[in-house]
């Protein structure tokens, strides 16, 4: 049963029911990453109350968004092929409150997974059909992420590897990503640090990863 009912008979509503309760679609982004642990869910999201991850857990898992699957003694969650529907409204509605993200407030962090989203988000497979196969180890604050490109194809993992590319940023990285700041721009600037590979291929990143802001 969803938790709560809003008494109307439409598929926005039902959907709200089913996925609008608080952290839930936080829940599912992570989740669209790939399986977690409930101990790996609680540490991409730093403030949820435990009672409410467990609580939103066994409500996806009632509404068949998510089930929990025993794997190598321990048991993990991942969405079920109802739940990777939500994908594209997932990257939707990332692409839609990237317009009024602003600056960032000093409370707020940014996580592997909500990078890994925040790219998956700005991608733009048609671009990147056109352009050499590329691979970028980027450096957000916190987050170091291994980003390959391969024409229409993008795979983003934890860590780092082999790279064209290879570069640091903060939170401005929203300002490249945007079309706000130039690549010359964003390094000048020190929104963004080179630290191996040609300078250039900043230019390909921010062409291969944009969103209007």
């Amino acid at each position: 049963m969803a938790a709560r009912d809003y008494g109307q008979y439409c598929g926005v509503t039902r959907a709200v029911e089913l996925v609008g309760e608080r952290w839930a679609l936080l829940i599912v982004r992570d989740l669209l990453v790939g399986p977690r642990r409930y101990g790996e869910l609680a540490a991409g999201l730093p403030r949820i109350p435990s009672n409410i991850l467990a609580a939103r857990l066994k409500e996806l898992q009632a509404a068949g968004v998510i089930r929990r699957v025993p794997r190598s003694r321990v048991i993990i969650y991942e969405l079920t092929p109802y739940g990777r529907e939500l994908e594209p409204v997932v990257l939707a509605l990332g692409a839609w409150g990237f317009k009024a993200m602003g600056d960032p407030r000093d409370e707020q962090v940014i996580t592997p997974d909500s990078m890994t989203m925040a790219l998956r988000t700005a991608f733009r497979p048609l671009v990147a059909a056109d352009l050499p196969p590329t691979t970028y180890e980027a450096h957000v604050g916190p987050v170091d992420l291994y980003v390959q490109v391969k024409g229409a194809r993008l795979e983003v993992s934890r860590g780092d590897g082999p790279a064209d590319l290879a570069f640091a940023a903060g939170p401005q990285i929203r300002r490249l990503i945007s079309g706000e700041l130039t690549p010359d721009r964003a390094i000048a600037t020190g929104a963004v640090e080179v630290l191996r590979g040609r300078r250039a291929l900043l230019g390909r990143f921010a062409s291969t990863f944009h969103l209007a802001a």
